[in-house]
């Protein structure tokens, strides 16, 4: 339990740096549009890393984060940029 919590705190600190970053620049849509690209950036970095840890890093796995950190993005980008 201990060692699950040392490797998901990092991915709470990017979330948690991501949302606060989201709120306090609510007037600059191009600096938002960077904190999605880094938060969806640093969400497949710690998916890779964590999986490396934890040796089942297969190409499959990579994908699925990436996907995901994609789509993440894609959605994000047109909520702030669409209005």
């Amino acid at each position: 339990m201990r060692n699950h919590l040392l490797h998901y705190t990092p991915l709470i600190g990017i979330l948690a740096a991501s949302i606060m970053g989201f709120t306090f620049v609510s007037y600059d849509t191009g600096f938002r549009g960077a904190i999605i690209i880094a938060s969806a950036v640093s969400y497949l970095a710690w998916g890779v890393i964590h999986h490396y840890l934890h040796k089942d890093l297969y190409f499959v796995v990579f994908l699925e984060y990436l996907i995901i950190a994609f789509f993440g993005a894609v959605i994000g980008l047109s909520l702030i940029f669409s209005s």
